[in-house]
């Protein structure tokens, strides 16, 4: 005989004033006073109370029933209720919808309040998702989406963002097969088809990870923040027809660019009709280019430029603004940092007077006629044009005189001293060339080879004599074996040898180190006199603390730590190169150089993409540890390369060809320098 299965009854539910609710002290969520009520408040004045209140009579002494109810389960929505009440906005007797639990139920009333938070399954993020979109759809706009449900509107796009997403990988999320991160990782881009890819490729690898779903969407396209986009503008990108890919779910630097071809089109066309302004300055050439390799310019001459001086409206703005920096560091000269907005301020003024303290230079017409100029896109994004430059072939020609001619004035001014440079004596001694009825013959080739001799010795033993005039003369040939290749042969030989760097990787043009010597040249070279006669009495007029930098910067140009391969039996043995490398290595102990503070980041491009898998995984070893070497192990070479680019970034790690041993005894530069002077 079957067995009636027994029927469950439900608590009654009917409508209760609110002012005979009280809370229960059974509740167990511990509420404070003010925690999202406010919220909830106005989405009940909105739409009305969605769900009943779970309450049971209290009773009095005698166990009967007082009219009054407590509610141990929807204690917020009652706390919104009150809050309506107080604002005015509900009636104290409004009737609430309520179920009712008989009193003496044998289910504890701290049972009830729990099960209805414990009980409660959160909104899956796709059903949020679709809600979203079939409001959408039916005409709410974002914005009153968003405060239908009191979030955010950037809470409301990123939910609607992924509809970007393919059905496909939106099922496989809706069955648990990806996490809600690598869904939204996929919402960067709009191609299904090349979501599907991505996954297909990382569902069969061991990290799915974000990033790597980010990485490998964006693995052809263009950074926001690359000089290129930041020279054209992303304004002038997206006119042109050019897409963004942006992430609402990760700070992303102002996006990527999709079309690169776009991007480098417009670049190229910016860049060309500066030139075309340049040119019509009244240069011979302008030669443009994305950017042009370390040293372009070492065997061109250049042209003199004049500094156009300040207007008189200029003038009286640099000094508004030297007045203002003035009077806000003097009002914060005692605190400790400046507020923002001041920082921000006196960075504004900084800059402005900056501008204006960088004069342009006006060249000579005719100089610029046989002259020209490079244009091309400087690392930070701007135009950078240098101009002045003067092929070989269209330097001007000037007559060299010969040996003999060079000597024919001093033979002059021994014929003053009676022929024998003030020594006296017969001009017929048989060391006196006899002269001649058509003129005075030039000396002997020999005679002259004796007496400069004599006049070279005497010279070394003056110049040994004089520390300080042995320096000027020593700098005024290095200046001007730097700055001006004057042509012949100086009196001192003594000179640097700038070691070109004609293989480097695209970052150094635009690095640290290379940034600082192009300022610190143009620095000097601003400073130097006009005339090389007047060069050496510059130098000698200097203190000793700017020839010694003046003669830092000169022999800078010689430093040589390259490595080379050497043939056999070349000039250079390779021997020789590993000596370099030893001194080399030794100078950059003394100067304690340190690669990674300037600016040096290993990139696929510079490193990591050109060396074996085994040096990638050694890399990422040293500087993350065993754990990062295991996450990227299985991958293939190139993406190995670029996950190992974004794990190395930041962590300091050097090649060994560039770190700096730290054994070696640190000399202070400014003594050894000294002390090598001294010596001589």
């Amino acid at each position: 005989m079957a067995t009636a299965i027994p029927k469950i009854s439900l608590s009654s539910s009917r409508d209760i004033p609110f002012n005979r609710l009280v809370l229960s002290q059974s509740n167990v969520r511990r509420v404070k006073s003010g925690l999202s009520i406010e919220e909830l408040a106005r989405d009940i004045e909105r739409r009305g109370l969605l769900q009943s209140l779970n309450v049971r009579p209290v009773l009095d002494g005698e166990g009967a029933e007082t009219g009054t109810y407590e509610v141990p389960a929807g204690g917020r929505r009652f706390r919104a209720l009150e809050l309506l009440v107080k604002q005015k906005k509900l009636a104290k007797t409004a009737p609430v919808p309520c179920v009712v639990r008989e009193a003496g139920s044998a289910i504890l009333a701290e049972e009830d309040s729990l099960a209805e938070n414990v009980q409660r399954l959160a909104l899956h993020p796709l059903d949020q998702f679709r809600a979203f979109r079939d409001m959408l759809e039916k005409g709410m706009s974002e914005d009153e989406i968003a405060a239908a449900f009191f979030v955010t509107p950037a809470v409301v796009k990123q939910r609607l963002r992924l509809m970007t997403v393919s059905d496909k990988l939106l099922e496989v999320y809706e069955q648990d097969g990806m996490r809600l991160e690598q869904l939204m990782a996929f919402s960067i881009s709009d191609d299904h088809a090349r979501q599907e890819q991505v996954w297909e490729i990382v569902f069969q690898n061991h990290n799915r990870e974000p990033y790597v779903i980010r990485r490998m969407l964006t693995e052809k396209t263009v950074r926001a923040s690359d000089a290129r986009a930041r020279f054209v503008g992303l304004n002038a990108y997206l006119a042109a027809g050019g897409a963004i890919m942006r992430d609402l779910f990760e700070a992303d630097d102002g996006g990527w660019l999709q079309d690169p071809a776009i991007l480098d089109r417009l670049v190229m066309e910016k860049l060309h009709t500066a030139a075309e302004d340049i040119r019509a300055e009244g240069w011979k050439w302008v030669e443009t280019s994305l950017s042009f390799p370390w040293g372009h310019t070492r065997q061109f001459a250049e042209i003199d430029g004049t500094e156009v001086s300040l207007s008189d409206e200029e003038a009286a703005r640099l000094e508004v603004l030297r007045a203002e920096q003035e009077t806000i560091e003097a009002e914060y000269a005692q605190a400790d940092e400046y507020p923002d907005e001041v920082d921000a301020r006196l960075g504004g003024i900084e800059q402005a007077i900056l501008v204006l303290e960088e004069r342009p230079l006006a060249f000579d017409p005719a100089d610029m006629a046989r002259a020209g100029a490079f244009v091309s896109l400087a690392s930070d994004g701007t135009l950078q044009v240098e101009r002045g430059f003067v092929l070989p072939e269209d330097m001007p020609t000037e007559p060299e005189e010969t040996d003999h001619a060079a000597y024919n004035g001093r033979d002059e001014r021994l014929a003053d001293d009676g022929g024998d440079g003030g020594r006296g004596g017969d001009s017929t001694s048989p060391d006196v060339e006899p002269e001649e009825e058509d003129g005075i013959k030039p000396l002997p080739d020999r005679l002259l080879t004796e007496l400069t001799a004599w006049r070279t010795l005497a010279l070394r033993d003056a110049f040994a004599s004089n520390p300080h005039i042995a320096l000027t003369e020593f700098l005024h040939t290095l200046v001007r074996d730097v700055y001006w290749q004057t042509p012949g042969a100086d009196c001192l030989e003594a000179y640097v040898r700038e070691i070109p760097l004609p293989v480097h990787s695209p970052d150094m043009p635009g690095s640290v180190p290379a940034h600082a010597l192009r300022q610190r040249n143009e620095g000097w070279k601003h400073d130097l006199p006009e005339d090389e006669d007047a060069l050496w009495r510059w130098i000698a007029g200097l203190d000793d603390t700017s020839r010694i930098a003046l003669l830092a910067h000169c022999l800078s140009f010689g430093v040589n730590a390259l490595y080379e391969r050497m043939p056999s039996y070349g000039a250079v043995s390779q021997r020789s190169v590993t000596e370099r490398l030893k001194r080399a290595d030794r100078l950059a102990s003394a100067l304690s150089l340190d690669l990674v503070e300037a600016g040096w980041q290993p990139t696929v491009e510079n490193y990591l993409g050109r060396v074996t898998k085994t040096r990638i995984l050694q890399a990422v070893r040293e500087a993350r540890g065993d754990e990062a070497v295991e996450r990227i192990a299985h991958l293939k070479k190139p993406d190995m390369a670029r996950e190992a680019e974004r794990l190395l970034d930041g962590s300091g790690w050097l090649p060994e060809a560039l770190r700096t041993a730290g054994g070696a005894e640190q000399v202070p530069v400014e003594t050894a320098t000294m002390d090598a002077i001294a010596a001589e």
